[in-house]
């Protein structure tokens, strides 16, 4: 049964008025089930609406985007499955983020690898999922960095202080989902996110500027047209865009999980873009360039 009141993600998402630049990658994005084939997993906090590897790809060809990059669930646990169906099924045009626990196999994890896996998630929303101890992440971490993987990061703004030193403590890559869900109700310019930055600054720490219908306060949706959407999100993301240029990355977050106000479209989604990476330079380094480095290093593009 679907958690109730959980949002549909929005069907006939219009076509974006931004021309995205050729090879553009959603970085962020899940697939759900089909439940009838993929299981949830029992410990799951929510249980959401099928979204398949087919409508994944549908709406990155509407989009006009050219790659995926899908992370793994919450509601499927550390079950990868649907993960890697997507990834098999993608002709080479996505790449991975697993969640594995610490006594994964070699074994699986050459098989992740060869289907498309590199990087796997960490987190600490405690809303979202049960608390893993630190030393349990610390192994992990260990033992997928001989791979050349990453660890994604998802935490709120509020944990950063107390997570920071075990986050620099890791021996592979970060990746911070949607800029740490800063309060955008403070200033860009305040303590608060002036810390982040300083710890994206401090290590091997990239960002996703992802998801500002997840974090805007004040709005306005980007729904019916709207062409200024999340007004107070876009000073957070472009200061770090604008910061951070080489260390960036964009993402639908399609289907759009727990969502409790409202359904984006994301034809609109993608014309938010020009509003935090202004210049063609910004974005195709957000977009392409930077994707491309971290999910398909030369060579390894087959699509």
């Amino acid at each position: 049964m679907v958690t109730p009141g959980w949002l549909h993600w929005f069907e006939g998402p219009t076509e974006p008025t931004f021309t995205l630049p050729e090879g553009a990658v959603d970085a962020h994005c899940h697939v759900f089930g089909p439940a009838a084939e993929f299981p949830f997993a029992p410990e799951r906090k929510y249980t959401p609406v099928d979204a398949s590897k087919a409508q994944l790809f549908a709406l990155r060809d509407h989009l006009g985007l050219a790659l995926n990059v899908i992370v793994q669930a919450t509601c499927h646990g550390a079950d990868n499955s649907a993960l890697v169906d997507a990834l098999r099924h993608s002709d080479g045009k996505a790449r991975g983020v697993a969640t594995v626990r610490a006594d994964v196999s070699d074994d699986e994890l050459a098989s992740l690898h060869e289907a498309g896996v590199r990087g796997v998630r960490f987190n600490f929303v405690k809303r979202l999922v049960d608390v893993t101890p630190t030393e349990v992440l610390e192994t992990i971490a260990a033992r997928i960095a001989p791979l050349g993987w990453h660890v994604v990061i998802y935490f709120e703004a509020a944990d950063l202080p107390g997570l920071k030193d075990f986050f620099a403590s890791l021996p592979v890559p970060l990746v911070v989902d949607h800029m740490g869900r800063p309060d955008v109700t403070k200033d860009p310019e305040g303590p608060e996110f002036a810390e982040f930055l300083d710890f994206v600054a401090a290590g091997d720490v990239w960002v996703k500027v992802s998801c500002p219908e997840r974090l805007t306060v004040t709005g306005p949706a980007a729904l019916d047209g709207e062409t200024e959407a999340y007004r107070d999100v876009v000073p957070f993301a472009r200061k770090v865009v604008e910061r951070f240029p080489d260390r960036v990355l964009w993402g639908t977050d399609w289907p759009h999980p727990n969502l409790k106000d409202h359904m984006p479209d994301d034809g609109l989604l993608v014309d938010h873009i020009p509003h935090i990476a202004p210049t063609p330079e910004l974005q195709q380094a957000l977009l392409v360039d930077n994707p491309m480095r971290l999910y398909w290093p030369e060579g390894e593009h087959s699509a």
